[in-house]
Order: structure tokens, then sequence, then C-alpha cells
């Protein structure tokens, strides 16, 4: 081992590759990038860290490190840092593009799909099985993100009140992420061992060869930092929002379902701290308790298809805005909504990237930045288990609480759970053996 270590030390960098190369590698992995934020960190490694050596280990935790703190999906935004990094601003688009285009394109076949024939004996049992896997994918979430986030009393404090704050006081979303940032912003200051984030990723220990962007290769001149180009950036991602909801407001008019998915996902995109299910309940309570885009039946359906889809699974707001837009009349309109709410959902991660990138030597281990970040993730935990309990009882009594629990979804979700926990099963597979179990289940109930 130590043999082939040196030998890679001493190979030579990889050429760098071309805008067109860059363009159809970043292609190929939004067709491929299942398994969650983890599946499609590892993948983006695994592909630029040890086998094409585009970047080095050392770089690469570095950049993902500095996405950690942002709000947005960490491995889109992780693709767009680097496809900025080598290619300048337009490589940063076409890789944080192409990390989303092919499950918003997936996304609407799936949801048009859903609006037609969801009533289809047998698309009804598929998505009746798929239902129970969700639950138990968001249980594990829960225990996956706390087991990394809750080491000691004060942060176990901190999602107990969160729970009790959305699940039993109905708070709204952002007022409880700004209460435990400003629990983790003082908390810091008073008793900093408590508030040391927990979910970073570990140093670099593995030699794969020297790499294009190495651990000493100077910052490319479009990365380095300036008043100047941070301010330039600043108001071109302002005009580009302003611009944007200029023309739906005066196109449809600001009380218009189109306008005001514009500006609810907007909001969503700043409060996406602790990845897509942090933010679901906040999607939640405005897409269906607030506009009624959409029933809460729909919007766990929405989450059963975006699970089973490539990309970021902060993608169902694709499937939230075309159920929305299909209430108008039309395949057109429900397009066109799901066009609205997935653009201002991501416009803020490229802006964050290309103003953000040269300050990532200022972020790392800031905890400044780090302690009112730990605070929030540990209230996202909380967030998380009324969601779970959310979801669990729309699937285990669908006609309500006056009705009888219904068994079977609860099997599903204890063999899922079983299957996830124990067996370390993939999320694809589970759901697919849900949604065959649970087509299989109403077919023979017929």
């Amino acid at each position: 081992m130590d043999t082939d270590h040196s030998s890679a030390a001493h190979a030579a960098p990889p050429n760098a590759p071309t805008l067109t190369q860059a363009f159809i590698y970043w292609l190929k992995l939004g067709f491929i990038s299942f398994g969650g934020p983890a599946g499609q960190i590892a993948i983006m490694h695994h592909d630029l860290v040890e086998k094409k050596r585009w970047i080095s280990e050392r770089r690469f935790l570095h950049a993902l490190n500095y996405c950690m703190v942002l709000p947005g999906p960490e491995a889109q935004q992780l693709a767009t840092y680097i496809g900025w990094l080598m290619h300048r601003t337009w490589g940063g688009i076409i890789a944080g593009g192409l990390f989303v285009l092919p499950s918003f394109f997936i996304l609407l076949a799936l949801a048009w799909v859903y609006m037609a024939y969801g009533s289809v004996p047998a698309v009804a049992g598929v998505l009746y099985g798929i239902k129970p896997a969700v639950v138990a994918l968001v249980l594990f979430a829960c225990y996956r993100i706390g087991s990394r986030t809750l080491k000691n009393g004060v942060l176990w404090s901190i999602s107990v009140l969160a729970f009790v704050a959305i699940f039993i006081l109905r708070l709204p979303f952002p007022l409880i992420i700004l209460a435990a940032g400003l629990i983790g912003y003082v908390g810091g200051h008073i008793s900093p061992q408590h508030f040391k984030a927990g979910g970073g990723h570990s140093a670099a220990k593995k030699n794969f060869g020297p790499a294009l962007i190495d651990d000493h290769t100077p910052v490319p001149a479009h990365a380095l930092f300036s008043w100047p180009r941070l301010l330039r950036l600043l108001i071109i991602g302002v005009v580009i929002w302003l611009l944007a909801m200029a023309v739906l407001f005066f196109r449809y008019g600001w009380d218009s379902t189109f306008t005001q998915m514009g500006w609810f996902f907007t909001k969503a995109a700043l409060l996406t701290f602790g990845g897509a299910y942090a933010v679901l309940p906040y999607v939640y309570q405005g897409a269906v308790e607030h506009y009624h885009w959409l029933t809460a039946t729909q919007m766990i359906d929405g989450l059963a298809l975006g699970e089973t889809t490539p990309g970021p699974l902060i993608m169902v707001i694709t499937f939230v805005g075309f159920v929305g837009g299909w209430g108008l009349g039309s395949f057109a309109t429900a397009c066109l909504a799901a066009t609205v709410a997935t653009f201002f959902t991501f416009l803020p991660s490229f802006i964050f990237i290309f103003m953000g990138g040269p300050f990532i030597e200022t972020t790392h281990d800031n905890l400044k930045l780090t302690a009112p970040l730990a605070a929030i993730t540990a209230a996202v935990v909380g967030v998380i288990a009324s969601l779970a309990l959310f979801f669990a009882y729309h699937v285990f009594w669908p006609q309500g609480i006056d009705h009888a629990m219904e068994w079977f979804p609860i099997l599903l979700t204890t063999g899922a759970l079983l299957a996830i926990l124990r067996f370390k099963a993939g999320v694809i597979p589970v759901i697919f053996a849900c949604g065959i179990l649970g087509m299989g289940w109403k077919l023979l109930a017929t």
C-alpha cells in the first residue's frame, strides 16, 4: 500500500479537461446521482478525487465543509463550486445546472403520470406501498442526523424545544431556525464546548496522486477575493431575482400562483440548513396549509417520487410546483409552475457559491459560524421528528384518526426501517420493494 502511495505521489497530474469534457461528466453525474447527499458526494469523490484527479482530497473536503455552512443542497453546491473553480462562472452554472436538470425532467414526467393516472389501481397501489417507505426514510434521516449532531444535553434540549415548537405550538419554521441560530450564537460565546458542529468531514488521509487542483495549487485568478467583484456578483444575483419576479408580477399579478411560488420558494431556499428533510415542514406549512397548492397526501406522494429520482431530494419542490400549476387548468401551467419553483429554489445556491467561494479559507472551523450552525442542526432534528410523526399519522390512518389504523403500512414501515438500519439496504431497492408489495396488496384487495 505504501508503495502504491509513493508511486501515486510521483505520478504526473492529469491534463486539464476542456469545458466540453467537463460538460459530459456533469451531465452523466446528473443521471446517476442517487443515494441522497451522502451517496452523491461519494460518487463525486470517487470520480473527481480518486479516478480523474481533477481536485485533491484536501481541497475537495475543504470545499465541502464550506458548502455545509450554506443553506441549500450541499452536493449540488459542491458540484457548482468545483465546476466554478475549474472553468469559471460558466463551469459552475453547467455543473450545478446539470446536477438538477435530469431530475427536473424526470419529475415532470412522474408528476404528469401521477396527476393523470394516479387513480389507476396499479399506480395507486405502488404509491400505497411507497408511502410507508417514506416514513421509514424520514425516521432514518432523523436518526442519522441526530446521532451525528446531538452530542450533549444542550443540543438535545434545543432539539426537544424545536419539536414542541413546531409540532405542538405550530410555530413557523423560520422563527424556530432564527431562535436556534441566536441560541447558538450566544451559546458559542458562553459555552463554546457545547456548540462544536458534529457533522463535519474529516481531514484528508489518502494520497491518490497529484491532482489538477492540488493541495498547494495557487488559487486561480477568478477565485481571488476582491470587494468590487463581490459587490458586482451580489448586484447581478439580486437583479436576476428581481427581473424574474418582475416578469411574474407584471404578467400574472402579485396574488397569482406563479408569483407567490417565486416568493415562497425564495424564502424556502434560504432556510434549507440541514438538507431537504429540514425544509420540508416549511414547504408543507406553506404549500399545503397556507396556499393549498396540494393536499397532505399529495405532498407525501411527491416525496416518495422524489426519493426515486437522481439529484437532491429538495427536487420535490418541482412536484409541488407541478401539482399547484395543474390546478390552474393545463399541462403547460403545471410545467411553468414547476419551473418557477425550481428556478427560485436553486438561484440562491449559485449566488452563494459565486460570491462566497473566495471566503472558504475564513469559514473553515470558524466557531462564529459553526456554533449557530450546530444549534440550527440540533433544532432540525426535532423538526424532522415532527415531520416523521406527521407522515406516519397520514399513512397509518389514511382516513383520519376516527377510523381504524391500517396494519399493512405499519408492517411495511417496520420492514423498510429494518432493511435500512440492520441490513444497510439502499434507498432505491427499499422503495422499489415497498412499491411492488403495495401494488400486490391493493390488487389482491380489489
